[in-house]
């Protein structure tokens, strides 16, 4: 009788902990996901800011590079639109696991090297690079 008592106890232990772990990755992750979400709407407003966000979407054709931030069809900032925040906002919103590990920041400093005003924008995308760490 005891040893059922004590499988059951340490089976319940078991699942608690394991429940525990799940549920504090899943805060954790849902935290990233708020912080990320914040981060790229900053994105967006400082992009409005420098009048860089456009209304009107770039072609299929301009979208569809293969190139490394679409460096061949699009501008820094269009990438950041119309990819960048377009797909990280659809993975959050999809609960899917996000990109890690990038560094998108050097190439928007390269890029921008002759724009000192949008060393806000370097900032913030650096931020976004920290988080997805």
């Amino acid at each position: 009788m005891f040893s059922i008592k004590y499988d059951i106890l340490m089976f319940f232990s078991q699942e608690m902990v394991s429940f525990s772990a799940n549920s504090r990755f899943e805060t954790e992750l849902m935290a990233t996901n708020i912080q990320l979400v914040d981060l790229l709407q900053q994105l967006e407003a400082q992009l409005q800011h420098h009048e860089l966000w456009q209304q009107t979407m770039p072609t299929a054709e301009a979208l569809q590079s293969t190139e490394p931030f679409a460096i061949d069809t699009l501008h820094p900032h269009e990438w950041l639109q119309w990819i960048f925040i377009a797909r990280m906002r659809a993975l959050v919103e999809s609960n899917q696991p996000l990109p890690r590990g990038f560094s998108i920041e050097p190439y928007f400093a390269e890029a921008w090297k002759q724009e000192p005003h949008y060393a806000e924008l370097l900032v913030t995308i650096r931020t976004i690079d920290e988080l997805c760490k």
